[in-house]
This record gives C-alpha cells, sequence and structure tokens, in this order.
C-alpha cells in the first residue's frame, strides 16, 4: 500500500516556519473520514467534475488546476482536499489562514513543496493583504518574489516553485479578494447533505465504530443533523453512548429519539442555541426585524458565529429571513416552536 505523508499547520519555532510531518499509516485507528472519492458521499456534481479534472491531470501528467471550496463549516472541505491529494497520489499540506501571519511564512511553506504537491488553505478568506500578494504570482507562474537584505541594499529575487494545487476552503466566499478569487480554476459550493446521504454517512460510520445501528435509527440521527456530516458523525457518537449505557448496545429508532431528546436536539435538528435565537427575535424583537450585531448582544454570540453557524440551517429551512432592515422570524418558525404568530399592528 502507498505510503503517504500529510504535512500540518506551519508552525512557528525560533523564527522559523517548519511543517510537523504526520504518516498517514499512523493515524488514529477508525478514522471516520473516507480516503478515496468512492468512499465519499454526498456532492455528486462536485465529485463527478473533480474525477475528470483528476483524470486528466494525471493523463497529461500535469498538476491540477487551484481549486476554491466554500460552504458552511463540517460539510467535508477538508476531508476532500486530502482525498484529492490522494487520487492525484501526492503529499498535502494543511494550513490555516490565521496561521500565516507574514508573507515570508508562506514563502517558506511554498518553497518546501514537491513537484505536484497539495497546498490547503482553510478559512482562506483570513489571509492577510501582503501574503496573498505572495500568492499571486505563485498560483499563476509558479514564483515568488523574496526580498534579501534591508534599506538601500535590498533587493528582490524571484524564486521558482515546483507546479502545486492551492486548494482554499472558506465559509465565506464573499470576503475573498476578487484578485485572489479569480486565480483559482475551479470554484465549488458545498451543499447541505440530504437525509438519505447523512444516512449512509452514519451507517458507514457506525460501521467503522463497530457498533450496530438499525435503519430506524440512522434515519433518525439523520433528520436531525442539520443536513451537516460533521453533525451526523458527532451525533452518532453520542447516541452510541447512550445505547451502550442505558440499552443494549444497539442504536433502534427508539434509541435514538431518546437520546436525542435527552441531548436537547428536537426534530429538525435545532440546538438550545438555535431555539434561544429564535425566541430572542420573537420574544424581544417581536419577530424582528433586528440587526445583526443587536441580535448577537441579545442572546451573548459571537456575530461570525451567529452568521457562519446558526443562520445557514435556519435560512435553509426558512425559518428566519434576511432583510435589509435585519433578520425576521418567519411563520414556520413560530408553528415548529409551537407558538402563535403576533397578528401585525
Amino acid at each position: 500500500m502507498e505510503k503517504r505523508t500529510i504535512r500540518t499547520t506551519a508552525e512557528r519555532g525560533n523564527g522559523a516556519i517548519y511543517a510537523k510531518v504526520l504518516d498517514e499509516d499512523k493515524k488514529i485507528e477508525g478514522s471516520l473520514r473516507p480516503k478515496r472519492l468512492k468512499d465519499y458521499i454526498g456532492q455528486a456534481k462536485i465529485k463527478e467534475n473533480l474525477n475528470v479534472s483528476i483524470e486528466a491531470a494525471k493523463k497529461r501528467g500535469q498538476s491540477l488546476d487551484h481549486i476554491l471550496l466554500y460552504g458552511p463549516p463540517g460539510l467535508g472541505k477538508t476531508t476532500l482536499a486530502e482525498i484529492i491529494a490522494a487520487e492525484m497520489g501526492v503529499h498535502c499540506k494543511v494550513t490555516s489562514g490565521p496561521a500565516i501571519e507574514k508573507p515570508g511564512d508562506i514563502a517558506a511553506i511554498l518553497n518546501n513543496l514537491k513537484e505536484g504537491d497539495v497546498l490547503f488553505i482553510d478559512e482562506i478568506h483570513r489571509l492577510n493583504r501582503q501574503v496573498e500578494e505572495v500568492l499571486y504570482p505563485a498560483m499563476e507562474d509558479y514564483k515568488i518574489d523574496i526580498i534579501i537584505g534591508k534599506g538601500p541594499t535590498a533587493r528582490s529575487i524571484r524564486l521558482d516553485l515546483p507546479h502545486f494545487t492551492l486548494i482554499g476552503a472558506t465559509t465565506r466566499a464573499g470576503m475573498l479578494s476578487a484578485p485572489l478569487r479569480d486565480r483559482f480554476g475551479m470554484l465549488y459550493k458545498m451543499e447541505f447533505y440530504e437525509t438519505e446521504e447523512l444516512m449512509q454517512i452514519i451507517m458507514q460510520s457506525a460501521t467503522v465504530l463497530g457498533v450496530e445501528t438499525e435503519d430506524g435509527g440512522a434515519r433518525e440521527m439523520a433528520r436531525r443533523s442539520r443536513g451537516t456530516p460533521r453533525i451526523a458523525n458527532r451525533i452518532l457518537k453520542r447516541v452510541r453512548d447512550y445505547a451502550q449505557v442505558r440499552y443494549d448496545g444497539v442504536i433502534t429508532e427508539n434509541v435514538a429519539k431518546t437520546a436525542l431528546d435527552l441531548m436537547d436536539v428536537d426534530k429538525l435538528g435545532l440546538d438550545h442555541n438555535d431555539r434561544t435565537l429564535l425566541l430572542t427575535l420573537i420574544e424581544k424583537f417581536a419577530g424582528g426585524p433586528a440587526g445583526l450585531e443587536t441580535l448577537a448582544a441579545s442572546i451573548g454570540e459571537d456575530a461570525g458565529t451567529i452568521e457562519d453557524v446558526y443562520e445557514p440551517y435556519l435560512l435553509k429551512n426558512g425559518l428566519i429571513n434576511r432583510t435589509p432592515r435585519g433578520r425576521v422570524v418567519t411563520s414556520l418558525a413560530y408553528e415548529h416552536l409551537g407558538l402563535s404568530e403576533l397578528a401585525d399592528t
């Protein structure tokens, strides 16, 4: 079996950037992440396009074009990046926007890449402008400019880089600068998963974890997973604990319902924080509109967390609307919470 390493987030030590090398064969046994594209469930259109692009790149003996993956958190962007590297038979170096503070940091990372390697940058929208400037020639011409010396003796040297693939992931595609976004050859939006897809993921993960799960139990967990594989796997682990302690270890529909009710996850997948947001809009702002910052202050939550974590699922299910004046609760939210909608005055 081919041995592949994944070099993780660049770390700082005595002013130098180094990469921590992990051997994939020594990863924690029972990882729930798929390793190949054929095992990746969901995102059918993206998989089909990637299959064609990967096959074409391998036939030409070239690296893949740069890829931007965007969408809500937990939908599998990091997993997909690692799978792309595996399919291409190359290494994947993983880092994040906030970890790259200076142009020298990204220059060191790029200079350590091998021919065809994948560089995955999570939260790429949080790169500062100076770092972006270094990326532009690297992405287009596979070259970087570095400054040697200081003051009047300073001079610029252009270094050649190996051909590599940059995969960027972001929950806020709109925050990427236009010059950076335009340098990606492939842009894919990650969509929320359907219940049937989440059922497959849960059953697959249950097999890896060694927990017996009936179809009814898997469906109940999938229905309450907010269309997100990360949440589905988290729920599976917690329901597994409940089934092993309170029952005979088998996750049935009744076991899943009881455990999820105990976890305060309702039939639509809303948790305590989601309901607090909706009830705050209803009780304090008469259903809205309310501005994002005002709403965040009212529930003691960060505005970015509301926008990136809570809102996408609430918007998808039609429980709130965004208007020019702020967030507004819909009639579906009143119905779900068992409340009577206030009459317009």
